[in-house]
């Protein structure tokens, strides 16, 4: 199709357009305190003005404005379109009905084809190609696409070769990022697409539209552009798409009604300043009534209307909005400064600093990096503000790993961060509420969790503090009470020098993603509720959580049973609280017990490779030393365990599940699933398959599990495939102490000893194991490149892509979700087919980063 404008096509001309203006832009305060998110200034102009411009440029007529938050704003500023060149209409939502929902809102406006964008997106789209692509396939609703690096905050969309959406998931994990092809929340579609949406009900684009679409094969389609696109939801977005633009990567004229001083240096005719003294590089804009003394340098610098800039100040990537006076000498590095602030001569301003409407910096004052300052607030003269939080500037995107924390101890978690993070937690929560707290025995656990209680407290949430306590028994306290949720404080099993805060929702299971989502968002919104002072909320310590958790412990087990087998044992305690707690539980079951490393010692908590490898050696000479039947080596967290048989082997974990599997099937051959995750050997199918029993395969992580076992009361086992099991009839989660004993009876009943079963039992299959390196950034890029290569296979797509050869052989291509990595797992009967199978995809894979 030649390249003409729409109007000179009328075929490729949509003429009615809803913009979605409703959102808080929580992510943008300080910006957004004063103003809706559509209306804050990109180059000088708001951003939904450049929306309503392309809309306008492609044919569209009349665009309804969807409004919820600050509504009159938006409404002064675009009045009845007319300045626009477009009819404006408005709706007013009385509540949150949804993404979708609230386009339902919109019913009467639209009677025929029409097309759907945010107010705070910077796009500068071919809006006609898609909509060609859009009338070519016979489309009901087409989802505009496009490729970013980092896909994980977007719904990423996979589409056929015509275009067809074939899935489609929202938010998705590492494992779930097939493409790096994303949803950019423009969409066009039919008018009678309306009709599939429930009026003034909580209906969502992604969650409910789409997959209905999707199900009933309803014409859903996906269109690629071409072009820049980006998403402004957050501060260090809003600075690089300004830089974007400065840059030249933006296809919008933003020089309009500007005149040309010279390369890249645009001025408003209005504007004051000497050429000849002030110093331009890079690209600078210059609004209306600026002025500008003498010496001034500007560097990739947007100047708003009615600033004044001293003589000899410095402005070097950097955002001033309007009315803003600058005093002289004065430098300001990669900050954005929003209306009518006051900054003093000789004020130094680092960078990532965002300052709101009508502050006031005095004189010599020094605002150091990664600081928010708030509406109207005043810097003293000579003050230098800071907070040594680097934290910030890490986790100026995200917080969470799934329902994880983690950072330096008392550096990137330190007080002042853990008190913040326990008052956004408590702000997503019900004022009087009630959660648990527990920890380990580590200093700086004890810390954190008095910083993190006090921001708890100050929401108006109250807090039950267990204290020193595993997280099993943190978890099972929770399944059976009416506290709200919890967190458990501890030292990374894996690294000494860090520290976790690991989030649990109502009933004990890892806070879901929607809420770890809301927290991010009061945290960086800075956006917590302060308790009046007679709902602060109250510290208690309750006495009963071991009592209960020890009474369901000996319920789940059949004690008589290991009494009566007389099991010879050895438990390495690894230093863990669980050395004060599972004594006393397996002291009476009738066993003969040597302890190792039984003393608390949070220096020990964490072991290193060598370390854990030595402790292994140990357990295993300790075993068969003595003619021990097992031995185990618990965790710190008490969580997961480590096998060593009576001939002293030390079991590699696949190799322990596989076993544990079958000792399980054995004694409960009633059972009619299981549950492993994606990466569990074929060895686990093979024996199920013998016994008719289901496998349900789950994603790689903790909360897969519990998810999948919480939804499905017919798994009878799941297990990991690092050292975690879960029994169902005792907790939905996974318990070192717990899994030890379960294993004790399991011997017991079966009479057979696992390194016996091993010797029995021989290996059938191959698993050859490799990493290749590949940036964050670039992750997406390849799954795409992974999901067309392996398009003729069999694949299941639960997380990463597991390519299914044939009965015998398959390749598992696993995206990490935290290291810079993808894990390439081949397994097969053959080890020459499994390591030529890795060899392959780490040649290609390498070629598609370096691509």
């Amino acid at each position: 199709m030649p390249e003409t404008k729409p109007d000179a096509k009328s075929e490729l001309t949509i003429r009615k357009a809803i913009i979605m203006a409703g959102g808080f832009g929580t992510r943008l305060r300080p910006l957004t305190i004063n103003i809706p998110k559509p209306l804050v200034p990109m180059m000088q102009k708001p951003m939904m003005h450049h929306i309503a411009n392309l809309l306008k440029e492609y044919g569209v007529k009349e665009i309804t404005s969807l409004l919820y938050y600050q509504p009159d704003a938006i409404r002064n500023y675009f009045g009845d379109g007319r300045r626009f060149g477009v009819k404006m209409n408005y709706i007013q939502s009385d509540a949150d009905y949804g993404t979708a929902g609230s386009v339902r809102n919109a019913y009467e406006f639209i009677d025929e084809r029409f097309i759907i964008i945010s107010g705070d997106v910077l796009t500068d789209f071919d809006l006609s190609k898609a909509l060609d692509f859009h009338i070519k396939r016979g489309a009901k609703a087409t989802m505009i696409l496009t490729r970013v690096k980092n896909p994980l905050a977007f719904g990423v969309v996979i589409t056929e070769k015509d275009g067809k959406v074939s899935r489609f998931l929202e938010k998705p994990s590492w494992g779930e990022v097939f493409s790096d092809t994303i949803n950019t929340g423009i969409y066009i579609m039919e008018r009678e697409v309306m009709d599939l949406i429930p009026y003034r009900e909580d209906y969502d684009f992604s969650k409910d539209l789409f997959p209905k679409m999707l199900r009933e094969n309803l014409g859903l389609y996906g269109y690629i552009a071409d072009g820049y696109w980006r998403d402004i939801g957050t501060l260090p977005e809003y600075q690089e798409a300004h830089l974007d633009c400065l840059h030249g990567r933006v296809g919008i004229d933003f020089s309009e009604g500007y005149e040309r001083i010279t390369a890249g240096i645009f001025a408003h005719k209005t504007a004051k300043f000497d050429t000849e003294s002030v110093k331009f590089s890079g690209s600078v804009y210059i609004g209306k009534g600026v002025k500008i003394g003498k010496g001034v340098t500007l560097h990739n610098a947007v100047v708003g209307d009615n600033v004044v800039i001293g003589d000899g100040a410095t402005l070097n990537k950097t955002v001033v909005w309007e009315d803003t006076h600058i005093g002289k000498n004065s430098t300001i590095h990669l900050a954005v400064v929003c209306s009518s602030v006051e900054i003093g001569d000789d004020v130094r301003i680092e960078e990532q600093v965002f300052i709101a409407d009508k502050c006031t910096i005095g004189d010599g004052a020094t605002i150091k990096p990664n600081i928010k300052i708030w509406p109207e607030k005043d810097i003293e003269a000579g003050a230098i503000l800071t907070q040594s939080l680097i934290w910030e500037s890490r986790w100026s995107r995200e917080l969470f790993t799934g329902s994880r924390i983690t950072g330096l101890a008392n550096v990137e978690l330190n007080p002042e961060f853990s008190s913040k993070i326990g008052a956004a937690f408590g702000t997503l929560l019900p004022e009087g509420a009630t959660v648990t707290v527990s920890r380990d025995v580590d200093n700086v656990s004890r810390m954190i969790n008095r910083a993190l209680i006090s921001g708890l407290l100050s929401a108006g949430i109250s807090v039950n503090d267990l204290q020193a306590t595993p997280i099993p028994i943190a978890r099972h306290r929770l399944k059976s009470s009416s506290e709200f949720g919890g967190v458990h404080i501890r030292k990374s099993p894996f690294d000494k020098r860090l520290c976790d805060l690991i989030f649990f929702d109502k009933g004990g299971k890892d806070l879901p993603p929607s809420k770890t989502k809301s927290i991010e968002r009061n945290f960086f919104g800075e956006d917590y509720r302060r308790a009046a002072y007679d709902k602060v909320g109250m510290l208690n310590f309750p006495e009963r959580a071991l009592e209960s958790y020890t009474d369901s412990f000996i319920k789940a087990i059949d004690t008589d049973v290991i009494r009566k087998s007389r099991l010879r044992v050895a438990i390495d305690y690894s230093h863990g609280a669980a050395a004060s707690i599972f004594p006393s539980i397996v002291g009476g079951l009738g066993i003969d017990i040597i302890s190792l490393n039984a003393f608390l010692d949070p220096t020990k908590f964490s072991r290193s490779a060598d370390e854990f490898f030595e402790a292994a050696e140990r357990l295993s000479e300790v075993v068969v030393s003595l003619g021990y039947d097992i031995g185990f080596m618990l965790d710190g967290g008490a969580e997961r365990i480590y096998v060593a048989d009576e001939k002293g082997n030390f079991l590699e974990h696949q190799r322990l599940l596989t076993l544990i599997t079958f000792l399980f099937l054995e004694v409960y051959p009633e059972t009619k699933k299981i549950a492993v995750p994606i990466t569990a050997s074929t060895e686990v199918d093979d024996i199920c398959r013998e016994r008719g029993v289901q496998v349900v395969r789950t994603g790689d992580s903790h909360s897969e599990l519990m998810r999948t076992v919480s939804a499905d009361p017919d798994i009878g086992f799941v297990g990991g495939t690092k050292g975690g099991f879960i029994f169902p009839k005792f907790l939905f989660a996974v318990d070192g102490m717990f899994s030890a004993a379960k294993i004790m009876e399991l011997i017991a009943k079966s009479k057979t000893r696992i390194g016996e079963l091993s010797a029995r039992l021989p290996e059938r299959y191959f698993l050859i194991k490799r990493n290749v390196a590949c940036p964050k950034d670039l992750k997406g890029k390849v799954m795409r490149k992974i999901m067309e290569d392996t398009a003729d296979h069999y694949r299941v797509l639960i997380d990463g892509v597991k390519i299914i050869y044939d009965n015998e052989t398959s390749l598992l291509l696993l995206p990490d979700r935290e290291r810079d990595i993808f894990h390439v797992n081949a397994e097969s009967r053959s080890k020459s087919r499994a390591t030529r199978l890795v060899s392959e995809y780490e040649k290609k894979m390498t070629a598609w980063v370096s691509e």
